[in-house]
């Protein structure tokens, strides 16, 4: 895999500067590969029954940040794909809320919820090693603000340490 480093301030909004301070710039693949070995050893860890619930009213359950986190996974990389390819227009921002609650994680089986983020990460990692150099600099527009798909690749890991780092706090 082409060594895929860490954006440049101004490749993205102030606001991802949360989730690009969680990651180191070594290797982005590693950096991936290890996340779902973590992820996959938690929710083995802890069982069904954590992975049902929530560690407050009002919050997600274990099964509902996963797949939140997978969704938030395949919008980044869809964003990155468009902006790779030259798009031009703006693409829209989404709010997660309706997107837990409409996609009923719940009633998914953890096993499929983990095998599906498993594919996501391997179908990222592919799309990378074809995408031309230069378009991981190119620049796109999403909810707003300007974004490069370097940016949106590394936006990845750093949005899972965020609710990873939860899931070992909180639940």
């Amino acid at each position: 895999m082409k060594s895929l480093v860490q954006p440049r301030e101004g490749d993205y909004s102030a606001f991802f500067s949360t989730y690009l301070n969680l990651v180191s710039g070594h290797n982005y693949e590693e950096q991936l590969q290890n996340q779902v070995t973590e992820l996959l050893v938690l929710f083995k860890e802890k069982g069904t029954d954590w992975a049902e619930k929530a560690y407050a009213e009002g919050k997600w359950t274990p099964k509902e940040v996963l797949g939140h986190v997978i969704d938030t996974e395949r919008i980044m990389t869809f964003r990155a794909l468009c902006f790779a390819r030259g798009e031009k227009s703006s693409l829209p921002g989404f709010d997660q809320d309706p997107y837990v609650l409409n996609a009923r994680f719940g009633q998914v089986p953890i096993e499929y919820l983990l095998e599906d983020f498993q594919a996501q990460r391997k179908a990222l990692l592919t799309m990378i090693r074809i995408l031309p150099e230069d378009s991981l600099d190119l620049v796109g527009r999403a909810s707003g603000n300007s974004i490069t798909p370097r940016a949106l690749f590394w936006i990845i890991p750093g949005h899972f340490t965020h609710h990873f780092n939860i899931f070992k706090e909180r639940y």
